[in-house]
């Protein structure tokens, strides 16, 4: 007999129901997140027929996710915003959940979500970091420029226009401040100094990430995306395959306008950004050297500039890279630009950028 096993996961501890093909619970309870306990409860419910397993992709899902793996074979990950349009509960416990995720897999109506390799996971956490770093040392940059602009009298003596670059942190150190603002601004150099070295020490993560990698080499004939946002694509996307067309594409990526339509009306409005935060940041970030790098790029995102304004035209900008990402990787194709397509038509390998406009 099949048996079906919910899996609601908590931090320190899971709720499980253990379901026949019929419908029926044949265990539930709560479970301590360790081997021993989680196989206990498990064994207690054996029949010797098929099991599988499932649960929501919530935080740290993968501790839970692997145990599973290796104690019942198969286990599915479920979307966990689509589980709740799915079956919305007014009532909404651990055991609800858990029966509720049980149900869905027995009747096969299940919204699974993608499983990354192990592989795959490890370079995102790595990945991830980088982005943590860099953005807490944004924050620690414009804290600095705040701290400066409260001593106009030192705009004049500024060597350099961006202030981090090697002779503007010297002139940094060398500033005087009142005693006070000293001391912050001493604190926030040692602590862009901390980051800039854990930075420089994840580029060497990164490059050994790309070592290798064809999909990466791939990625890197693209304007606007160079070694670490190919890295980046490759691993958060990981199957391209797993989307059928562009538009299932666009919408992983959270890249589309939300939309109402009702009673012959059509709205669209703000982006979705229901999608992986991390492609979206790359693409929308890619845009702009991206524009710097193809002319054919930079005219596209002029036209929509002119017609719908700046960030409208930077959005269908990093849809239109999102569109090359897809095809390169699906075709497993470089790209070149229009001033290469003359070496498409020598029987080389290549793409060119679509012709298509953007509505």
């Amino acid at each position: 007999m099949e048996t079906y096993i919910g899996v609601d996961y908590h931090l320190s501890y899971s709720y499980m129901t253990v379901m026949d093909q019929t419908g029926r619970i044949r265990a539930r309870g709560r479970v301590a997140n360790d081997r021993e306990a989680v196989e206990e409860f498990l064994n207690r419910s054996r029949n010797g027929g098929r099991r599988a397993a499932v649960m929501e992709a919530t935080r740290n899902w993968t501790v839970m996710y692997d145990l599973l793996e290796e104690l019942v074979g198969e286990v599915h990950l479920a979307h966990p915003l689509k589980v709740k349009a799915i079956a919305e509960a007014r009532i909404k416990t651990d055991k609800i959940d858990s029966e509720v995720l049980a149900h869905l897999l027995r009747c096969d109506l299940l919204p699974e979500a993608h499983v990354p390799g192990e592989a795959a996971r490890v370079a995102r956490n790595v990945l991830r970091q980088r982005m943590f770093f860099v953005r807490v040392r944004t924050m620690v940059k414009n804290r600095i420029r705040g701290l400066l602009d409260r001593y106009p009298e030192l705009a004049r003596s500024r060597p350099c226009k961006h202030l981090f670059c090697k002779e503007g942190l010297v002139w940094l150190k060398g500033v005087s401040l009142k005693a006070e603002d000293q001391r912050l601004l001493a604190e926030e150099l040692e602590l862009y100094a901390t980051l800039e070295r854990r930075i420089e020490r994840s580029n060497g993560m990164v490059q050994k990430l790309a070592e290798g990698d064809e999909r990466v080499k791939l990625l890197q004939t693209i304007p606007g995306i160079a070694e670490f946002f190919g890295v980046l694509i490759a691993h958060e996307v990981d199957d391209v395959s797993r989307f059928s067309n562009e538009k299932k594409f666009f919408s992983y990526i959270g890249i589309v306008p939300s939309t109402h339509s009702s009673g012959g009306r059509t709205y669209h409005g703000r982006l979705t950004k229901q999608g992986n935060k991390y492609l979206r940041w790359a693409f929308v970030e890619a845009v702009w050297p991206a524009v710097r790098a193809d002319p054919e790029l930079a005219g596209y995102y002029s036209r929509i500039k002119v017609r719908s304004g700046p960030n409208p035209a930077k959005i269908a900008t990093a849809r239109r890279l999102a569109t090359t990402v897809y095809r390169v990787l699906s075709q497993r194709r470089p790209y070149y630009r229009s001033r290469d397509r003359s070496r498409a038509a020598l029987g080389q390998p290549g793409w060119t950028s679509p012709k298509k406009s953007h509505r």
